[in-house]
Order: structure tokens, then sequence, then C-alpha cells
């Protein structure tokens, strides 16, 4: 526009070039798409407890619900030389300790020498009239190789440890990270201290918070 006198009315030029604020907002953007991507991730890194499984009756299930407790996961079977040992010292592990601070989590497998055959009810009804098991169950499945369900491929990631028989055992902190792994050879009595020590934490974790 032409001032009084006639000249161009000069506009004042920018500080910052405007053909440059357009990519330095989408980088700006990109940037914080990024941070909130990160964030997230590291936010959902997946523990035991993070993920879902198929209980012994086939509902799906969350293990959140045992976040903030110990649990002891084991693949059991019904017809092992180990069975009625385990089953025994299972129980009274459940019975000492649970279910508010600790959990025996039974897996049944039959996948080592197909000795866990019968249904899901049936294995329930054998571990419950005989040894008066208390502590959950999850329906059949497959603990190692390609077919191991993801729970229990992270449980054999973060320890090294892949089941090889039955009653293989893995401790899970109330963090849902694995504390460590046994053998079946190892009885339930020998890895008690461990389990003992941290329920211990987690009940005077509660007591200092009170």
């Amino acid at each position: 526009m032409l001032d009084p006198e006639g000249s161009v009315e000069h506009q004042p030029s920018p500080s910052f070039p405007r053909v440059l604020l357009i990519p330095l907002a989408m980088l700006l953007a990109i940037a914080a798409l990024l941070l909130l991507a990160f964030s997230a991730t590291r936010q959902k890194e997946p523990d035991f407890y993070t993920f879902k499984v198929v209980n012994i009756r086939g509902k799906l299930v969350s293990l959140e619900k045992y976040r903030g407790s110990v649990s002891l996961v084991v693949n059991v079977a019904s017809e092992c030389g180990y069975t009625d040992s385990h089953y025994k010292a299972l129980q009274q592990l459940q019975r000492d300790l649970g279910p508010y601070h600790f959990n025996v989590l039974a897996f049944p497998c039959n996948q080592f020498g197909q000795q866990e055959p019968d249904s899901n009810r049936e294995i329930e009804s054998f571990a419950r009239k005989t040894y008066g098991a208390s502590f959950p169950m999850f329906s059949k499945i497959t603990v190692s190789g390609a077919g191991a369900i993801p729970a229990y491929k992270y449980l054999i990631e973060s320890t090294g440890e892949e089941p090889t028989w039955n009653f293989w055992k893995y401790l899970v902190g109330p963090n849902g990270k694995v504390v460590k792994a046994w053998d079946s050879t190892v009885s339930v009595e020998e890895i008690r201290p461990h389990v003992t020590e941290l329920v211990r934490k987690i009940i005077l974790k509660k007591k200092d918070e009170l």
C-alpha cells in the first residue's frame, strides 16, 4: 500500500525466516512423538504379570492379578515320579504362605513322557481331590520349544533355563521379574527359604507403609 507521500509501505522483516518455521515445527512434532513412543515402550516393558493365560476352566485371565505377590510357577503332571512329593509340598507351601502374599501357579503339561494325558477337568479333579490343591491351576499347555506360550517363553528368556521335564519351578517376585529357576530334582522344601524370604520382604514393606 502507498503511504501519504506516495511511497510503498515496507513491512518489518521477521526476525526468523518463515520458510524455516514449518520444517522446524515438523521436527519438533516428530521429536515429541518419538519421546512419547520411547516412554510408552519403557512403561510397557514386559514382565511375567503382563501376560494373559487360560485357566483350567477355560477362562482367559490376566496374570496382573498376582502382581504384588510372590509366585512359584510350576509345570505339573499327574503321572510323574515327582507328582506325589511335589503336589504335597506345593500345597503345603500354598497353605503356609498364600494366598495374599504368595501363590503356586500350576500349569499342566503333557510334553514330557506323556505324563499329563487327561483333560483339564480330570486334571483339576485329580489335584483337588487327591492333594486338596487350593492353588490356581491353568489350562494344559506346552512349556518349551516353539509351541511354548508367551508367559513361559518370558520365563525361559529371563533365566536361560528351559524345562526338560515335569515340575520345573520358576520363582517370580512381586514386580513380575523372575528371581530363580530350579529343575525337577530340586525339592520344594529346598527352595522354601527363597520363597519365604521374598514373602517376608513384602510383609515388612507393607508394615513400613502403614
